[in-house]
Order: structure tokens, then C-alpha cells, then sequence
């Protein structure tokens, strides 16, 4: 140790050359190599992050306010909604080709309104309650992402365990002092696998939180969307009956004594 400082000192250009220079040619490692010496934990995080790459992809594709709740629905809902056509909204809602959050949280709380004995006066119950039931089937979607994130450092600490072990079975194995190529493969293995769990950690963790808030911030949105569509029904209920003065029955006359005439 005091010869490779004094070497480092006598040197010019410090620690790394000398290292450099002390390293024997054709140590240089691709990614492959890393990989290749990582082995069964290495090959589990590796598939692990194809897998979470392809579910961020869908989710990125399927949280979106044109899927949530289109365009076309919000204006078709409304047209249905002002004309008061309850029953034209519900079967709006339940066709095949129309299947958002939107019809699905409005076109529930109406059905569930209609059966109700109470009416519409529990449409805002209705809409929370399935408001709530969507928001967490989305964010359910999104816990694939998080697991992985959580696994990940786990596979990688699983992988530095296994080669710790490994290499101290090496050194119980030689017999006198123990050359530090005999450790190499079983260290590098240890560390690989921490470097890639991380690696497929962070990103993770990262997009997760970011999927999570963008579920909120649409739900917010597609709750005002919602209010503004029930305002028609609760408009139109809060309006008077209006009274027909013809229907009014004709007073009756007061009835005449009898002997009176």
C-alpha cells in the first residue's frame, strides 16, 4: 500500500493514470459482460424491466382525458341531459361503443337514481361513491409500477448476497492465501446486481409517483365535468310545477237552508 502511494505521488498526473496504466490490456467490459456476470438475479431484473416498461407504456396510453372522458361523450351527455332525457342518457352511457369513466360513473349514478325510491336527490351520493370506485381501479393499475419499484433493490441485494456467499465459499475452498482474480467473478457479480436493481428502481419509482398524480389531477377535472353535466337534472328538479287554471274544479255554491224559499 505505501509503494502504490508513493508510486501515485512520484507520478504526475495523480491516482487514475497509475491505475490505468496498472490494469493489463483487455480488461475493458461491454454491458453484455456486466450482464453475462450478474447471472440468474441479473436475467430477473432484466425481464423485470422489459415487463414494467411495457405496463408504464399502457398506462401512459390509457391515462389520458381522451379516454377518460372524451370529447364527443361530454357534448353528447349534455345535449341528452338539457332536453332532460334521462332515459336517452342512460342508454347513451351503457352502449358498447361509449365505455369511458365518465359513462360509467354518470350512467351508474343515474341508473341507481332511477331505482332509487328517493330519486335524484341521492345523484351526488351516487356519483362520489362511483367517482371513488373508478379512482381506485386506476390507481390499483398503477401498482404494478410501484412493486416493481420496491422489488427491484430487493433482486439486487438478493444478487450482492449471493455473491458475498459465493465468495466466501471461494476463500474456505483455497488452501493458504486466496488471489484476488479467484474473488473477482463472485464480487463483480454482488455489485452488478445492486447497480441494476437501482437502475431499474429510481425510473420507477419516479413514474409511479408521476402516474399517480396524474390519475388525481384528472379525476378532479372529470369530476367538474360531471357537476356541471348533473346541473341540468337538478335545474330541471328544482323548477315549481306549473298549475293549469282551467283544471282548477268550479267552486261549488254553498248549499241553500231548506225551507228558506
Amino acid at each position: 500500500m505505501d509503494q502504490l502511494i508513493s508510486l501515485c505521488v512520484s507520478r504526475p498526473g495523480g491516482l487514475l493514470p497509475t491505475l490505468a496504466t496498472a490494469l493489463p490490456a483487455g480488461t475493458e467490459k461491454t454491458l453484455l459482460t456486466y450482464i453475462a456476470e450478474s447471472r440468474e438475479v441479473g436475467l430477473l431484473i432484466i425481464v423485470l424491466s422489459f415487463f414494467v416498461t411495457a405496463v408504464i407504456i399502457a398506462q401512459l396510453f390509457t391515462i389520458r382525458m381522451t379516454r377518460l372522458a372524451p370529447d364527443d361523450h361530454i357534448d353528447n351527455l349534455d345535449r341528452l341531459l338539457a332536453a332532460h332525457d334521462i332515459r336517452g342518457a342512460i342508454e347513451y352511457c351503457e352502449a358498447d361503443g361509449n365505455r369511458s369513466l365518465l359513462t360509467r360513473v354518470l350512467g351508474g349514478a343515474l341508473i341507481r337514481c332511477a331505482r332509487s325510491p328517493f330519486g335524484y336527490l341521492e345523484l351526488k351520493n351516487a356519483v362520489e361513491e362511483l367517482g371513488e370506485q373508478e379512482t381506485a381501479r386506476l390507481h390499483r393499475m398503477t401498482d404494478i409500477v410501484g412493486l416493481v419499484a420496491s422489488i427491484a433493490p430487493m433482486l439486487g441485494l438478493l444478487g450482492t448476497v449471493v455473491g458475498m456467499v459465493g465468495a466466501f465459499d471461494t476463500i474456505s475452498s483455497v488452501e493458504g492465501p486466496v488471489r484476488p482474480d479467484n474473488l473477482a467473478g463472485n464480487i463483480s457479480e454482488a455489485l452488478i446486481t445492486t447497480v441494476m436493481g437501482l437502475i431499474v428502481a429510481i425510473p420507477c419509482t419516479a413514474i409511479y409517483t408521476f402516474l399517480r398524480n396524474r390519475i388525481d389531477t384528472l379525476i378532479t377535472e372529470i369530476g367538474e365535468v360531471i357537476e356541471r353535466l348533473t346541473t341540468h337534472i337538478e335545474h330541471h328538479q328544482s323548477q315549481p310545477a306549473k298549475t293549469n287554471p282551467t283544471n282548477t274544479p268550479p267552486r261549488q255554491p254553498a248549499a241553500t237552508p231548506r225551507g228558506s224559499a
